[in-house]
């Protein structure tokens, strides 16, 4: 039986990069311009990889702000690609984040959810750089815990221990909606509900536990949670 039943659910808690906001596309077109300027020309899938690839092996302990995860993904970048990366070009991504566009079905979901339940985000980031992607997500969250305030990055099940402590709610009473499909372990191992957002499906390759729930996006994550869709 699927632990995710609305009327027991009374919080949502979020990954927010993937799954409220397009990170990949705003990754994507930070990085092309740089790319291009040393001939590389790979495609969208690649970049990505390459991205969480470097990504994950950075958020490793011991903790670094996320400003130097994204100046050493850059680095990265150019090691495997084969070009020298200059200084000036290693905050590229970091200074992209504020163009980093919510998807478009993100703030009328969250308005929706916002009246049946409490929301939260728990996400790998610097609590200024999400200040910036909060103001375009337009919701007043119950809590944020970010990477920065944890001091350790998701999959770490300390980040997701400290969202559940800030709201001071029953993991039975919490479902997780991630499109980062590693979160679902963490988040299952200490009960709570999860739901796989698969928006472009990339992450397909790191899901190695099935959610409670998957859903194309947050328009339909609406209707499995009965609430109605037609708002967006």
């Amino acid at each position: 039986m699927s632990r995710l039943d609305p009327a027991r659910i009374t919080t949502l808690t979020f990954d927010c990069y993937g799954t409220l906001i397009d990170w990949e596309a705003g990754a994507i077109g930070a990085l092309r311009p740089l790319l291009a300027r040393h001939g590389v020309a790979p495609s969208d899938d690649e970049i990505i990889t390459v991205f969480q690839t470097l990504d994950a092996a950075l958020c490793q302990p011991p903790y670094k702000t996320y400003r130097t995860v994204l100046a050493e993904v850059v680095e990265g970048f150019g090691r495997h690609f084969g070009f020298p990366v200059q200084p000036a070009d290693r905050n590229v991504l970091a200074a992209s984040v504020p163009s980093w566009k919510p998807f478009p079905d993100t703030v009328a979901a969250l308005r929706a959810l916002k009246t049946r339940f409490r929301l939260a985000v728990i996400s790998n980031i610097d609590d200024d750089l999400f200040a910036v992607s909060a103001r375009q997500l337009e919701a007043p969250f119950d809590a944020v815990v970010t990477a920065e305030q944890a001091r350790c990055y998701k999959p770490h099940l300390a980040i997701f221990e400290e969202a559940l402590r800030r709201l001071g709610e029953a993991p039975s009473a919490v479902a997780h909606i991630a499109e980062g499909a590693g979160e679902i372990v963490p988040a299952r191992r200490l009960g709570c509900a999860t739901a796989w957002v698969r928006r472009n499906g990339r992450s397909a390759r790191l899901l190695s536990e099935a959610p409670d729930l998957q859903v194309p996006d947050l328009r339909s994550l609406l209707g499995a949670l009965g609430s109605e869709p037609r708002i967006i």
